[in-house]
């Protein structure tokens, strides 16, 4: 069952693609298996699924000891700064870089291991109460703030679009995270790529696609809902 679920989301994203004229090579698809057993990730291992997103850092963790096969996690939740070690060597995107104070505490980690960590800048398009990220307007002067810093290098920019009923409503919230990566990526900013757009869920992901997302993170239609009440 979660492999069919699989196979249809690849084949709308592609067909996503298509319809707005891209190669469907552009756009990665991440399993968000956050809260879900490792068994359901080797299913999908077992017919070449490589991308996995993860919310908990000590899950993400525990999940790439135990895995059968190496596969790419990605950090797609909020980060706090005290977890930041559990995941600095093995995630390989950290998607929810939302401040400074965040970015200095991944290049100390980074530092002491010797390596370069890949970010994205989270976004809060929509200005939402609820979401983590800076606005769009604070965010070319905090890539500029984390581009000095050696041990990281910025990948481009991640948002978490509102929930709605009808993923239409949230068109004009990609389109302008797509013209604010334009915008950063045209300032040819030292240590800064901007080529990666993460932006898209269950509910909005070919919309996403529509508007440039390069990464969509889908979890639901993969794994079905998710018991949050077993969840520490």
């Amino acid at each position: 069952m979660i492999e069919e679920n699989y196979r249809e989301v690849l084949e709308n994203v592609k067909k996503a693609a298509v319809r707005a004229g891209r190669d469907p090579e552009e756009i990665t698809l991440i399993a968000v298996s956050k809260t879900k057993p490792l068994s359901e990730i080797e299913k999908l291992i077992r017919i070449g699924v490589t991308e996995f997103g993860e919310n908990k850092p000590q899950e993400l963790k525990e999940k790439y000891e135990n895995v059968s096969t190496p596969v790419h996690f990605h950090q797609i939740g909020h980060l706090q700064t005290n977890k930041v070690k559990y995941i600095i060597d093995k995630a390989v995107l950290i998607h929810s870089v939302d401040s400074l104070h965040l970015a200095e505490q991944i290049q100390k980690e980074a530092e002491k291991r010797g390596l370069t960590a890949d970010v994205l800048i989270e976004v809060n398009a929509a200005e939402e109460d609820t979401k983590f990220g800076v606005t769009i307007p604070e965010t070319e002067a905090l890539v500029r703030d984390i581009s000095k810093l050696p041990n990281i290098r910025i990948r481009g920019l991640m948002t978490i679009a509102p929930f709605v009923d009808d993923p239409e409503e949230n068109r004009p919230v990609f389109r302008m995270m797509h013209q604010l990566l334009l915008d950063i990526k045209s300032q040819s900013i030292d240590n800064v790529d901007m080529n990666v757009l993460s932006m898209g869920m269950t509910n909005d992901y070919e919309v996403a696609i529509e508007e440039g997302a390069t990464m969509v993170r889908v979890g639901t239609a993969i794994f079905g809902a998710r018991d949050y009440s077993k969840v520490n």
